[in-house]
């Protein structure tokens, strides 16, 4: 088949200055007839944000403060936001929330190695290190051969950290911790030079310069707009603005580096000087750059640690800077004083807030199928309900519905419910009995990692100590 003059590639770059930028998915991209087009199956891909210390949870039958429970009231489509998610009420139909779910190896260990386990489900309770091999990199094994990188592994401080203080979710297939990428900058700079290395000299001069990435491929973008169509025109324009705002937000977050925190005791943390001054900023230029990937087709796998566990990393002086709070995030977890609630809910709120701007920029993201919040499973929680309670993990899954998740409901499970439904002739006594010889009540949070891989398309019969799929995960 002849090709057209404007006929563009599926592989299509923006070429500038060093700089190299893959383009989406746009119309000049068809043959010049659809019949003899191959149906391009849509993409799969899974995003895993986590955030430490577990979540504000008082008690239900505390009428003064039960507004600040994680967890929504009522179950099933019915279902109540508290204080904590009502950020989230715009994406009720894109979001399920699980109750009752945890790594039954984990629900005796301390809070502090949830980060550790969360993607795991590894056994950390002797004295040797035997972690697994993270769901997100069973995952990147099969869908990398569709991408430039297998995956991303992002945290807010970088690195690997250390056992019960780790800095990333992500562990290879010997259960090793791979270094998570912090620095906007070396992320950004990565994804869009050549061959993903290092930025060329004539790029860094043009940095110092002041010029933007967006500008040095301004002039190319111009003569492609010229065999362009309407639609396309639009797309290329929102991929221009998208990078635009971003690198706009990166380089805000950079000019903190010279601006000196207020005096406190922090001997023991080696802080980013931008994250720590500006958390709100740096998180949503941090979600930008996950949608961008993804908008580029650079990944379809990426995990970002929001903080660290325990009082470690940067996180630890968020709540001040973003609520008004002076306590740190993990001594609020453990406080006891009156008004606890009243601090620990508004900070989960405020990471709220900021997660729904994630899922905002995912369905107001296209590609040829559509939004990339259908296309793309999130999944946002933590590895313990309250610092030293790893039961019950507060988790919410975002998106995913052109892969069959059913969504827009909140599930409890328990063990016991399901042996009750199972089979209606068991007594309470005989359910009692099968109860205490399980040991928990809660379901192995595997059970999801195992149905999120077979979303993906990943042929697995188990996943960890999964037991099975999750019941009713899909529609």
């Amino acid at each position: 088949m002849a090709r057209k003059s404007w006929h563009l590639d599926r592989r299509s770059f923006l070429r500038g200055m060093g700089v190299v930028c893959s383009l989406p998915y746009l119309e000049a991209m068809e043959p010049a007839t659809r019949l003899l087009r191959t149906p391009v199956p849509p993409p799969r891909r899974a995003l895993f944000v986590y955030f430490p210390n577990g979540c504000s949870l008082p008690e239900e039958n505390d009428v003064q403060n039960r507004q600040w429970r994680w967890f929504p009231e009522g179950e099933g489509r019915d279902f109540r936001f508290t204080k904590v998610l009502e950020p989230l009420e715009p994406f009720r139909e894109d979001i399920a929330i699980y109750g009752g779910l945890s790594h039954p190896k984990s629900r005796e260990l301390l809070g502090h190695l949830a980060g550790d386990t969360w993607l795991t489900s590894g056994d950390l309770r002797g004295g040797l290190y035997q972690n697994l091999i993270s769901v997100d990199q069973v995952a990147a094994q099969e869908l990398k051969k569709h991408t430039r990188f297998p995956s991303f592994v992002f945290s807010s401080d970088g690195g690997v950290g250390y056992k019960s203080r780790v800095s990333t979710l992500s562990f290879d297939g010997q259960g090793r911790p791979l270094p998570s990428e912090h620095r906007q900058r070396a992320i950004f700079e990565r994804s869009f030079a050549p061959g993903g290395g290092a930025t060329t000299e004539e790029r860094r001069k043009s940095i110092h310069e002041g010029k933007k990435v967006v500008d040095l491929m301004r002039e190319e973008a111009k003569s492609l707009e010229l065999r362009l169509g309407v639609n396309d025109r639009r797309k290329l324009e929102e991929l221009m603005s998208s990078i635009s705002e971003l690198e706009d937000q990166i380089r805000r977050n950079e000019a903190w580096l010279d601006t000196p925190l207020p005096e406190f005791d922090a001997s023991h943390v080696a802080f980013d000087a931008a994250a720590a001054a500006d958390p709100a900023g740096y998180l949503r230029a941090m979600y930008d750059l996950m949608v961008l990937g993804l908008q580029l087709d650079l990944t379809r796998v990426m995990t970002y640690m929001l903080a660290r566990e325990d009082a470690m990393g940067v996180g630890e002086n968020w709540p001040r800077l973003a609520v008004g709070v002076e306590r740190g995030h993990h001594t609020i977890s453990h406080d006891t004083h009156e008004g606890h609630w009243d601090q620990w809910g508004p900070y989960d709120r405020w990471y709220a807030q900021n997660f729904s701007h994630l899922l905002k920029r995912l369905a107001e993201t296209h590609d040829e199928h559509g939004p990339l919040l259908d296309s793309t499973m999130v999944l946002y929680g933590s590895a313990c309900t309250t610092t030293h309670n790893a039961r019950n993990y507060p988790t919410l899954l975002a998106g995913g519905r052109a892969m069959g998740v059913r969504l827009g409901h909140h599930t409890r499970f328990s063990r016991t419910a399901l042996l009750e439904s199972q089979n209606d002739a068991l007594s309470g006594a005989q359910v009692q009995d099968v109860r205490r010889r399980i040991g928990e009540d809660d379901l192995p949070f595997a059970n999801l990692l195992l149905s999120m891989l077979h979303a993906l398309g990943v042929e697995a019969e188990s996943f960890a100590d999964s037991e099975g799929p999750l019941e009713g995960f899909f529609a």
